[in-house]
Order: C-alpha cells, then sequence, then structure tokens
C-alpha cells in the first residue's frame, strides 16, 4: 500500500471519498434523499420511543446484557416504543426486554463490512447504508436516550445527542448513561473539560449518571413524559395514504403541548 493511500474497505461511502463529478454528486445526493424518505415512512408512526445505545458485542451472559433488558422492559411499561440500532448485544437485550413486557420494539440497523443481522426481538426494522440517516433517524423518534457500555459507535451516538441538546438544536431531553465504573474515564475527561473550561460546568448535567434502573426510569419519567405532555395516545395511520396499521408506542404528545420537538440532527 502507498504512503497515503486510502484504507480498502468492502463498500466505502462514495459521498465522502473527495471530490466526484456533478453527475456522482447528484446520485449520491438522490440516494441519501431516498433514504431518509424510506426512514419516515417507516417509522413515522412508532410513536414516542426511547433510543437506547450500547455495545453489539456484550454476550446473553454478561450483567450489562441483563441490564439493558431489564432496561428495555421498564422502558416498554412506561408506554414508550423501545429503538436500539436493532443489532446484537445490549441493543438485542433492550428489544427483548420490550418484547418481555409486551411492549413494541424497533431497530434502526446498518450496512456493515461485516454484516450485522436485525435481532430476533424487533416488531419492525430498516436498515440503512448511511450512519448520519440512521442517526438523524434515532434522534428524531426519541424522548430520552439510554446509554449503555459500548465502543465507539456508542461514544458516538451519545455525544451526538448531548451537543445536539447543548447546542439547542433539539430540546432538552433526558440521557441516563449506565454503570458509572465503566464509564470513569470518560467522566474524569469531561471534569478535566471544565476546569480547561472547554466545556461549562453546567454541561455536565445533560446527562444522569446512575447504576440503577429505578433511578434512569424515574429519570425519564419525570423529564420526558411530564416535561413534554406525554398521554396515552394510539398512532393514526391514513388510510388516503395507503399507510398500513404500524407497531407503535402508547404515548402521544398533547396537540399543541409542551411536547413540541425541537429540530431534527442534521
Amino acid at each position: 500500500m502507498a504512503r497515503f493511500a486510502k484504507p480498502e474497505t468492502p463498500r466505502p461511502e462514495e459521498l465522502l471519498v473527495g471530490p466526484r463529478s456533478r453527475i456522482a454528486e447528484l446520485k449520491s445526493v438522490l440516494q441519501v434523499v431516498g433514504e431518509f424518505i424510506r426512514g419516515f415512512r417507516s417509522l413515522h408512526f412508532v410513536g414516542p420511543c426511547v433510543c437506547i445505545f450500547g455495545s453489539a458485542r456484550f454476550q446473553e451472559d454478561h450483567p450489562y446484557y441483563a441490564v439493558a433488558r431489564e432496561m428495555g422492559r421498564r422502558v416498554a411499561l412506561l408506554g414508550f416504543t423501545v429503538m436500539t440500532g436493532g443489532g446484537p448485544g445490549i441493543m438485542e437485550a433492550a428489544n427483548r426486554g420490550a418484547r418481555d413486557a409486551g411492549g413494541p420494539s424497533v431497530g434502526c440497523n446498518i450496512e456493515l463490512p461485516s454484516e450485522q443481522k436485525p435481532n430476533p426481538y424487533l416488531d419492525r426494522w430498516i436498515t440503512f447504508r448511511h450512519f448520519y440517516v440512521r442517526k438523524v433517524m434515532m434522534v428524531k423518534y426519541s424522548y430520552a436516550f439510554v446509554v449503555m457500555p459500548g465502543g465507539l459507535g456508542t461514544l458516538d451516538e451519545l455525544f451526538e445527542a448531548l451537543t445536539l441538546i447543548q447546542t439547542k438544536k433539539i430540546l432538552s431531553f433526558p440521557v441516563v448513561v449506565m454503570e458509572r465504573a465503566f464509564w470513569k474515564p470518560m467522566t474524569d475527561m469531561l471534569d478535566r473539560m471544565v476546569l480547561e473550561k472547554t466545556i461549562a460546568p453546567e454541561d455536565l448535567h445533560l446527562f444522569l449518571l446512575t447504576d440503577s434502573v429505578d433511578a434512569a426510569i424515574a429519570h425519564v419519567e419525570k423529564h420526558a413524559i411530564e416535561q413534554f405532555g406525554l398521554r396515552p395516545k394510539p398512532p393514526a395511520p391514513s388510510r388516503m395514504l395507503g399507510e398500513p396499521e404500524h407497531v407503535g408506542a402508547r404515548l402521544g404528545r398533547a396537540p399543541g403541548g409542551p411536547g413540541s420537538r425541537g429540530e431534527a440532527a442534521g
């Protein structure tokens, strides 16, 4: 490999490989727009979601899997749809917990060089090619975010949500970070950022750090259900538009109430 050559991947993102012909760029943009439209149509009626992030690598016998499964169950009992990245590990555990409680469970899967198959506990899923389209969908339909232990992808999702809240691109939805010991290096880094004045002290209050599922659920209930005026409401697809009955949460926003959402991630 040449010194400055780009590493080979089975299917790189064409839009990110540098300048191309105008026709090629237009084709890529249209493909992205099509993926957005497909995502909107697939997820429009899933109802208010709580998005649970975490590693795909934890197996069923890992303690984090058990915590994520209980979290998914408790979130579903609140009336939310449980949304995940649709894959194995923590994602599977959260969707499985929603299934345990008889609640709706959806996944935003992603095409990867090593195929990530949708887990078997999803009522509905959609597979995206582009990470940024996937992240918009996971933010757009969520009223809270729960972050379990994970790797680079989980960090990306966590800090995407925190940045959108900090910069007021979305409303102040609750963010819960589970497992204090795992995330201690990250919180130490954030404390250093406060000392160096690269973030404000109040930015540390953008999320709740806890080991307790009970505390996490209470936080979501107070800062999502109560703050945004959510109430029981079934989804209402349009027959005129040929929209089928969709799986969806048992919560909705009161018309004109305080739950009007801010701008989605873009």
